[in-house]
């Protein structure tokens, strides 16, 4: 028998083998089996796991010095970490909806990188760009009310935010808390 048609018999009895393989898998009832197979063995290691994760996190409590510290504070901060999570999720999922947004398509995503790749990659092109206030100035001119009145909101959330957050970061609503500074 020559080389070439035993190859094509193997082939053809891997593929009727391979179908047959591949109807036995999709039938539903094999596929809900295999499912509450997986949830069974996924329950059965968290009700494993779970003891073992307790009783490591309270072995930890009871270090003393810098690393029972340490421990203690990142314990005592993982609940509000977990509920603002959720309050931002959940906040972020209205103003999705609210703003009717949706998440940009690959070839959006990759018409507005593309610039940015192709700049990576060829370093010497950033001398070419064109950036001139002509051109700036003439993009404000030529834009819409509603566009100029977006920019503005926008601009008046930055200015907002980064003032509330200087307040945060002094603690105080006017001025920075220091010495008092000793002139000579």
């Amino acid at each position: 028998m020559p080389a070439a048609t035993r190859a094509v018999l193997r082939q053809s009895q891997f593929l009727t083998r391979r179908t047959a393989v591949r109807h036995a898998s999709s039938s539903s009832e094999k596929a809900t089996q295999a499912a509450s197979k997986a949830q069974e063995g996924l329950s059965k290691a968290t009700a494993a796991a779970g003891p073992a994760i307790s009783n490591a996190a309270s072995a930890l409590r009871k270090v003393g010095g810098p690393v029972g510290k340490v421990v203690s504070f990142v314990d005592s901060m993982i609940p509000p970490t977990l509920y603002y999570s959720r309050v931002g999720l959940e906040l972020g999922k209205l103003v999705f909806r609210g703003q009717n947004m949706s998440p940009p398509n690959l070839a959006t995503f990759q018409s507005y990188f593309q610039p940015l790749i192709n700049l990576s990659r060829n370093p010497a092109a950033l001398k070419s760009v064109n950036i001139s206030p002509a051109n700036f100035l003439a993009r404000i001119r030529n834009a819409s009310p509603k566009e100029l009145a977006f920019a503005g909101v926008t601009a008046a959330e930055v200015v907002g935010f980064f003032t509330i957050g200087e307040m945060i970061g002094r603690m105080n609503i006017v001025g920075y808390r220091g010495e008092v500074a000793h002139h000579h």
